[in-house]
């Protein structure tokens, strides 16, 4: 007895010691990862932005170019630089300076002049320095999906388009029936999704643009191979799971992602008209499909999930083709119509204990849609808006600068607990928004978090306390 005694103490004392150190770690973590960091950390890039003027030419700051872009984006506010220019006349200060460092207002020529030969790689290490902080403070294992991975969602958009407007770097097609010529940008998009959970986390963008020594456009398929290529290496010790739609389910692809260099998993969604031979298999195998059905109330309605697999069906004809397990999901309502109905392959052997599970991170890749592409067309960000072409690299800058801010959203939802409280309390993203618009317009704010507390005060909410930094070890 008392030697169990002794080992309860010795646990207790354990766990105590390691949650302290977790919330040690969290808490630094938040120190880190606030806005005003953040925003240091962009000042810092900034910094090795090329800047190919020569001469005399130099009064106008890349600096301010840079960051008078990105407060654009992150305040959500095409007019924030013209209503800031109008607060520095009249009041002597403005939100420009205190919140993002401007010193110098640009003009949105000015902007786009500096900011064209600028690579929007130049940005990329910010994505990589909040996700490893995500990752160094637990934040991603709230992600953590089917065999303990993290599901990460690619998905192609398009955001630009013009009939006229173009430069080198823009994709083309030629209309067959006037001869027209659409010019556009697309982009590779990927990010951390979840089953459930409202909230993405987004990664480094692909573009979609011609590439050098090749005579062919670029597409989605080829820049999901460089994406993976890139990055791949490095989600190989995380564990991770790559979902996405019915392009992506064919076998060049399946095998970079499954062979060495790589070792992740997927799961695909897989149509039958794209994959003849399989569906072929499935056929003539059927009385070996297993099935698992789940009837479940939402509201007042009865459903029926239906759910089929079948292990080790060829991914498509000929002798070297690859082996994956496939699965279906039917869902119907209580008058027997069909509601819903999708089906996927993966690598992963399915069960009648986990075909749930599976088909529910294939469901899930819709989030990179839903939660990421759509919000930023629809919910503020604008993503399709033309803000500015140039000639070269301004398009797919711009774009890069929206995906940081939305980024930088998302952790402060994750992180700052007075961001999170308003948002909470407000009723929608747009509403928050609004309210930072307004505010910024009207009101010199000396930093981030006096705005957040101004707006906590506002609506008679208790500020909350943020955490010190102490000794726990």
């Amino acid at each position: 007895m008392a030697k169990q005694k002794l080992k309860e103490v010795a646990n207790n004392s354990l766990a105590k010691s390691l949650e302290k150190r977790k919330a040690k770690k969290t808490t630094e973590f938040k120190k880190v990862f606030n806005f005003d960091s953040l925003v240091k950390r962009l000042h810092e890039l900034i910094e090795s932005f090329p800047d190919p003027r020569t001469g005399k030419n130099l009064s106008k700051s890349m600096k301010d170019a840079a960051l008078g872009a990105f407060s654009i984006f992150f305040t959500q506010s095409p007019s924030f630089l013209s209503y800031q220019k109008s607060m520095q006349e009249t009041q002597g200060q403005n939100n420009a300076d205190s919140l993002f460092g401007i010193n110098e207002i640009l003009s949105d020529n000015h902007i786009r002049n500096l900011l064209d030969k600028v690579e929007p790689s130049y940005i990329f290490p910010l994505f990589a320095f909040i996700f490893d902080g995500l990752k160094a403070c637990g934040y991603l294992d709230e992600f953590r999906s089917f065999n303990n991975n993290l599901l990460i969602a690619l998905d192609g958009t398009q955001y630009y388009s013009s009939n006229s407007i173009h430069c080198d770097n823009c994709s083309q097609k030629q209309h067959k029936k006037d001869g027209r010529i659409t010019y556009s940008h697309s982009a590779l998009l990927a990010a951390v999704i979840k089953p459930g959970s409202n909230k993405v986390i987004s990664l480094i963008p692909e573009f979609i643009t011609p590439q050098d020594g090749h005579e062919k456009q670029d597409c989605e398929n080829a820049a999901a191979k460089r994406w993976l290529g890139a990055y791949g290496p490095v989600l190989k010790q995380l564990g991770v799971t790559i979902t996405g739609d019915d392009l992506y389910c064919h076998q060049p692809l399946c095998e970079l992602i499954l062979g060495e260099d790589l070792a992740l998993d997927f799961i695909l969604v897989c149509k039958e008209e794209s994959h003849k031979t399989l569906y072929e298999y499935v056929e003539f195998l059927k009385d070996d499909v297993q099935t698992v059905e789940v009837k479940r109330w939402k509201g007042k309605r009865l459903f029926c999930d239906t759910y089929s697999f079948l292990n080790k069906v060829p991914l498509r004809d000929g002798e070297d083709a690859l082996e994956v397990n496939w699965c279906q999901i039917i869902t119907k309502n209580e008058r027997g119509k069909v509601v819903y109905k999708n089906a996927f392959a993966t690598n992963f052997e399915i069960s009648e204990n986990n075909v749930i599970q599976i088909v529910a991170d294939g469901r899930a890749r819709w989030k990179i849609e839903n939660e990421n592409n759509n919000v930023l067309k629809t919910k503020g960000y604008h993503l399709e808006h033309n803000f500015g072409h140039g000639k070269k690299n301004l398009s797919a800058l711009l774009l890069t600068f929206n995906l940081l801010a939305f980024l930088i959203h998302t952790l402060l939802d994750l992180v700052d607990e007075k961001y999170k409280l308003i948002r909470k309390t407000l009723p929608t993203r747009k509403t928050f928004f609004q309210d930072i618009r307004a505010l910024t317009r009207y009101i010199w704010f000396d930093n981030w978090n006096q705005l957040m507390i101004f707006m906590i005060r506002g609506l008679k909410l208790k500020i909350p306390i943020e955490p010190e930094v102490t000794d726990t070890s």
